[in-house]
């Protein structure tokens, strides 16, 4: 089995670990999500199924069609966890399908907040590339469903915030020296200004775990995806500027290079952890590996860690439900054995 997108590192990977981009889209014969009936959530699905199916595409035939009520609470959890689909996707799955490919770069979600959610990931700085499959995806589905679409409105969603081009790029960044420095509030309000928002690990109204933070556009009516990319790409490679510079400083700072060597040696022979005390010490060691403080742990190793060690991804590779304590020494035993 071939690697899944997320345990590699990319362009521009010790700063940008992925990109994202994902377009809303709903088809124009039916009502919004929040207005259908379960006949109808089972004929929207059945619908977009067949028209990827049935298409021309090369990439139709390496979908599974997953019902999401047919899963465990784990295998839900584990989603999120693996930014495939939203936490609100996730928590009510009546009615609710997942296409994914095999490698988990191309996801699309159907009966979310729109009848369609088209997702493309892939790791480090790739925002062309994964722009350029979404919109594949999105003409093939279109020419064969029919998306609702008004000439001064753009696409039409259920959220208003997303009228216009029904997209939002993002980009996960690893910041941990511009969160020490304190600077990630002041440059949040700076973005603000500029369409993009400055988010926690797993966007809008969470924390950063491991000082992983998203970067999207805000901007979707107006503005072209092309102009949308293109600015975020910009004030991207400008925020990976500043943070290699303080980077820079950090590592003439011995109390960060004792912290990383620490975060090293309690992964290293640690009997029991928690997820999050594990992000938090795998964030150090990242940075360490950036710094070529430590050369013999890879950036896809971390990655790869920092997302198989997650509760609910942990039990689901493990094929049961484990209590905190359990899941903490395991999560110990795998680390141990990596670094």
């Amino acid at each position: 089995m071939g690697k899944k997108w997320y345990e590699q590192s990319g362009d521009q990977g010790d700063v940008i670990v992925s990109t994202r981009v994902r377009l809303a889209r709903n088809l124009k014969e039916y009502p919004f999500p929040c207005r259908l009936d379960s006949a109808q959530r089972e004929e929207v699905a059945k619908k977009i199924h067949e028209a990827l199916l049935h298409s021309n595409s090369a990439i139709a035939d390496s979908f599974q069609f997953i019902n999401m009520q047919q899963m465990s609470e784990e295998e839900a959890v584990s989603l999120v966890e693996r930014h495939i689909v939203s936490p609100e996707f996730a928590s009510d799955r009546q009615g609710r399908y997942l296409l994914l490919t095999a490698d988990e770069a191309v996801s699309i979600m159907i009966n979310e907040e729109d009848h369609i959610r088209i997702q493309v990931m892939s790791q480090g700085l790739a925002l062309a590339g994964v722009y350029d499959m979404a919109d594949k995806i999105d003409t093939l589905l279109d020419n064969a469903l029919g998306f609702a679409f008004d000439e001064k409105l753009g696409y039409l969603t259920q959220c208003p915030t997303n009228l216009g081009t029904g997209m939002r790029a993002s980009l996960m960044l690893h910041l941990p020296a511009l969160q020490h420095s304190k600077a990630i509030g002041r440059i949040a309000g700076n973005l603000a200004k500029l369409g993009l928002t400055l988010r926690g690990t797993y966007g809008e109204g969470t924390e950063p775990k491991g000082a992983l933070y998203q970067l999207s556009n805000q901007v979707t009516l107006g503005l072209s995806e092309k102009a949308a990319i293109d600015n975020l790409q910009n004030i991207a490679m400008q925020l990976v500027a500043q943070e290699r510079s303080a980077r820079q400083t950090l590592a003439k700072n011995m109390e960060t290079l004792d912290m990383i060597s620490r975060s090293r040696g309690i992964l290293k022979s640690a009997r029991l952890l928690s997820n999050e005390e594990c992000i938090k010490l795998l964030s150090n060691v990242r940075l360490g590996i950036t710094l070529g403080e430590i050369q013999d742990v890879t950036l896809d190793t971390v990655n790869e860690l920092m997302t198989d060690l997650q509760p609910a991804t942990l039990m689901k590779k493990e094929g049961k439900r484990l209590p905190p304590e359990q899941r903490d020494a395991l999560r110990a035993k795998i680390v141990n054995a990596r670094l």
